[in-house]
């Protein structure tokens, strides 16, 4: 089956099943998945993320993915190396006469690929951080709100990552951000939308399974392997309330209700990164992720017949 889309984009909340769809999609259209996930990129970091990658094995192949475990665990990868490394992967994949699937949760990575923002490098801002030092992550979340949004604020929930998030901000209030001087890429985009009960129960029972299958475990590793603690608290979510409790910060039993928190939050604000999308003139075609694989496929190849 052909694509008029010489990239097709899947997106949704944590917990939707974007992984197992986009495979499924990737075996049926000949293509193969570019990540576009901000902490799937790290080495080791395999749990936590969820990466999930037994889901890449279907009907007894593996579909390539591409921009998974490339950087190394402690490094602080950005937005601007994730669309150089997402050129690089997307050419490659076309060149070889394949269909390029964009899949993920991060919001502003999938929107920078497809918007065409020229993105520069941003150097740390010594004296901008000697001033936010001693603020709160509340006061550093409501001065990221007064900015044109150019960072990912989806899950800004440590005060070194929001402190990051405005350091970029204020770079780029300072130096014009050129459009489309990235190549304008035809993308067809599908959303998983999952409603907010069923979202809820599976977060929480996939959280209890990776605390099971040794996410605890896997933080302990990073440690052993000289990361400081704050380099791991900076990834937020899992490897922030995980860090907490494995250098007894945290009981056990509050690692696992602020932690459940704070992912149910953080598929909140993915949500509404993904509907303001649609507000800055993204079509996107949603789908219902209780729908089986299968039914969501056919969907999908429906749409492709009539396009």
């Amino acid at each position: 089956m052909e694509t008029p889309a010489p990239l097709l984009t899947i997106l949704g909340p944590t917990a939707s099943g974007k992984t197992a769809f986009a495979v499924a999609l990737a075996d049926l259209l000949d293509g193969e998945i570019i990540s576009a996930d901000s902490r799937q990129v790290y080495r080791g970091m395999d749990i936590g993320t969820g990466k999930d990658l037994a889901d890449y094995a279907i009907n007894g192949r593996q579909i390539a993915h591409h921009l998974i475990d490339i950087a190394q665990p402690g490094y602080k990868y950005n937005l601007f190396e994730y669309q150089r490394d997402f050129l690089a992967a997307y050419n490659d994949i076309r060149s070889r006469g394949k269909l390029p699937v964009l899949c993920g949760g991060t919001g502003l990575y999938i929107e920078a690929v497809l918007k065409g923002y020229r993105l520069l490098p941003v150097p740390e801002n010594p004296a901008l951080r000697t001033r936010l030092a001693n603020k709160s992550l509340e006061e550093l979340t409501e001065l990221l709100k007064q900015y044109k949004t150019l960072h990912n604020t989806t899950d800004v929930d440590t005060p070194k990552r929001a402190v990051r998030a405005i350091e970029i901000e204020e770079f780029y209030r300072h130096t014009p951000v050129d459009e489309r001087a990235f190549p304008a890429l035809h993308a067809l985009i599908f959303g998983l939308d999952i409603s907010r009960e069923l979202r809820r129960e599976r977060i929480s029972r996939r959280l209890q399974q990776r605390l099971d299958e040794g996410m605890a475990d896997e933080v302990r590793r990073l440690l052993a392997q000289g990361i400081a603690p704050d380099d791991l608290i900076y990834y937020g979510l899992e490897y922030k309330y995980l860090t907490l409790y494995v250098t007894g910060q945290l009981t056990r039993d509050e690692l696992f209700s602020r932690l459940e928190t704070a992912i149910h939050q953080f598929a909140k604000r993915q949500m509404t990164w993904f509907r303001g999308m649609e507000r800055r003139g993204f079509t996107i075609h949603w789908i219902d992720a209780a729908l089986p694989t299968a039914e969501k496929v056919a969907l999908v190849a429906e749409k492709l017949r009539t396009k």
